[in-house]
C-alpha cells in the first residue's frame, strides 16, 4: 500500500493535472445511470484535493468539462452543470479549511449563468488563501485555448504593440488562459485511456505521464501516491542527455 510517507519530500510535482475520466463507466458496470458515476467523482474530488494538500503539491489542475463535453446528452450536460453548482457551494468550507484558492481556465461565458456565478463567487472567497491553487478547467479546449491566443496575439501585431520578432515562449505564455500557471510536471489520466484529449497541450510538453487503469470515482490516495512515486523515478531530462544532470 503507497503511503504519503514514502514520498520524497524534495522531489514532489509542483503542479499535477488529472484528467478525471471513467464516471459513466464506473456506473454502467455497476448497472446504474451514467450520473450516478459522476455524483460519487465528486467525492474522489475532494479527497483528492484534500490528499494534494496534505503531500505540499502548489497547483492542481482538473479536467472537470471539455469543449466537446457540450455533445453529451442534455441530462448528463444538465446534471454536470447542477452537480458543480451543488459541489462549489458545499466545498467552500474544504477550500478554506484547507487555505486553498480556486481558479478556473476555459471559455467561462458558455457556462449557465446558475453556474458561473456560483463559481465566481466561490474563486473570489477564496482569492486571498495562500496554499495549494485548484483550478477547475470547464468547457476547456487546449486547441482553443492557443487559437486565442494566436488572435490575441495577432491583433497586437497588427496594432505595433508586438513585433513578431518579439515573439517567444513568453508573450506565448502570457496570452494563455494558464498564465499564471507553471508548466505541468506529472499528468494523471485515470480510466485506462492513453490520451491526453485536447487538454494543456501547450503546458504538458516536459509533463511526465501517467496512465492508470481505474476509474475516477475509485481513485484513491494509494493510486494517487503511486503515481507520484513513479514520478520521483523517473529522470527528468528536458532535452539534455542524463550526463548533464549530474
Amino acid at each position: 500500500m503507497n503511503t504519503i510517507e514514502e514520498l520524497v519530500p524534495n522531489k514532489l510535482p509542483g503542479h499535477i493535472a488529472i484528467i478525471m475520466d471513467g464516471n459513466g463507466r464506473w456506473a454502467k458496470k455497476q448497472g446504474k445511470l451514467r450520473v450516478f458515476g459522476h455524483e460519487h467523482g465528486v467525492k474522489t474530488v475532494r479527497n483528492t484535493v484534500e490528499q494534494c494538500v496534505k503531500i505540499g503539491i502548489q497547483y492542481l489542475t482538473l479536467y472537470t468539462f471539455s469543449t466537446e463535453n457540450w455533445k453529451r446528452p442534455k441530462i448528463e450536460v444538465d446534471t454536470l452543470m447542477r452537480l458543480l453548482v451543488s459541489s462549489l457551494k458545499k466545498e467552500l468550507v474544504t477550500f478554506q479549511k484547507n487555505n486553498v484558492r480556486l481558479n478556473t481556465i476555459g471559455d467561462i461565458s458558455s457556462l449557465p449563468k446558475r453556474a458561473s456565478k456560483e463559481l465566481l463567487e466561490v474563486m473570489e472567497k477564496t482569492r486571498d488563501n495562500t496554499g495549494m491553487t485548484l483550478t477547475l478547467a470547464l468547457s476547456y479546449g487546449a486547441r482553443e485555448e492557443i487559437k486565442s491566443a494566436v488572435q490575441a496575439i495577432a491583433s497586437k501585431v497588427k496594432n505595433n504593440i508586438i513585433s513578431p520578432e518579439n515573439i517567444d515562449e513568453t508573450i506565448i505564455n502570457t496570452h494563455l488562459y494558464t498564465h499564471d500557471l507553471p508548466d505541468v510536471d506529472l499528468l494523471i489520466r485515470t480510466s485506462g485511456e492513453h490520451r491526453v484529449s485536447n487538454f494543456l497541450l501547450w503546458q504538458i510538453a516536459y509533463a511526465e505521464f501517467y496512465f492508470i487503469d481505474v476509474f475516477w470515482p475509485d481513485f484513491s490516495e494509494h493510486h494517487l501516491v503511486g503515481a507520484i512515486k513513479n514520478y520521483q523515478n523517473r529522470e527528468r531530462r528536458f532535452g539534455k542527455t542524463s550526463e548533464q544532470l549530474i
